[in-house]
């Protein structure tokens, strides 16, 4: 069928809503979705990818730097202070600094937003193992935990809630970041916005502004609802805060509550087989479930 004959299909009742939102050039048409559905699929597809990406190379990076920083505590300042350094160059030059390591492609946009990430990162996971309370990492050695199990056993879990606040946060920024690698060919949504904005095409322009700001608001939920299947201890008013309030070390965090005599002991025992309950190393003021209270107590 000619272009004409396409303009006169466009015009028949059916069709002239849509073609006549095109013609106008509204900023909401249906018929732009339905004409273009295959280039927003394309262009979201490239955005998600380019955004989960980014954000697992920056836990990577983010994870040894947080640990060399509270190893030694030469190496505190340096981390943060260059993370920060990062942090404070505009996206457009960041962009630009990378070209001519990378060359034009998606290596480019992926290192800006790991860079951008790290900030958040670092010191969210540094400031989830300093929350850990020191009778778990206590209890934990007492019972024979190395330096390793001791950190993916027991401090990891109890830091869990500041690290995904921090891997939140950083999802967001990274949504939202990755637009403006549209300056080199890269950007999902960001081609579209860039594209639409250079012709005034409203409905290209609001389409993909819309679809960005649903992608970023739908990784928060999910990464909410990942947290909160990873920390079932914590209750929800306190999720995403990193610490909690409460009376004893253990209950802070979420692992049970706070014992007299052998609190330092249970928490850690909560923290590796996850029942709430100390299942070795109990301090004196503790009992196992079903043993009967000792004569005496409480007269």
């Amino acid at each position: 069928m000619s272009g004409a004959g396409q303009l006169a299909a466009l015009a028949g009742p059916l069709a002239k809503p849509g073609g006549d939102c095109l013609a106008a050039n509204d900023w909401i048409c249906a018929e732009y979705v339905r004409s273009r559905g295959q280039e927003l699929t394309d262009a979201t597809v490239e955005h998600v990818w380019i955004t989960v990406v980014s954000v697992l190379l920056a836990l990577l990076v983010a994870f040894p730097l947080a640990l060399a920083a509270r190893r030694w505590q030469r190496a505190y300042g340096p981390v943060l202070g260059l993370t920060t350094v990062l942090y404070t160059v505009p996206s457009l030059a960041m962009y630009a600094l990378l070209l001519p390591l990378f060359g034009v492609g998606a290596a480019v946009v992926v290192t800006g937003l790991v860079l951008y990430s790290l900030t958040v990162l670092v010191r969210n996971i540094l400031a989830g193992l300093e929350s850990v309370p020191d009778e778990a990492r206590e209890a934990a050695r007492g019972m024979g935990y190395g330096p390793y199990r001791l950190l993916f056993g027991v401090e990891l879990p109890l830091a869990l809630p500041a690290l995904m606040a921090g891997v939140r946060i950083a999802t967001v920024s990274a949504v939202a970041l990755t637009t403006v690698g549209a300056i080199v060919g890269f950007g999902g949504l960001g081609n579209l916005i860039y594209d639409g904005m250079d012709s005034f095409f409203r409905a290209q322009v609001l389409t993909a502004s819309v679809i960005c700001v649903l992608l970023a608001v739908l990784a928060d939920v999910l990464l909410l609802g990942l947290q909160r299947l990873l920390t079932p201890w914590v209750p929800s008013g306190r999720r995403g805060r990193g610490r909690g309030q409460g009376s004893g070390s253990g209950s802070r965090y979420g692992f049970g509550r706070a014992r007299k005599g052998g609190a330092g002991e249970a928490d850690a025992a909560d923290c590796i087989d996850g029942t709430g309950v100390g299942s070795g190393g109990a301090g004196p003021g503790s009992r196992a479930p079903g043993e009967p209270e000792p004569a005496g107590k409480g007269a």
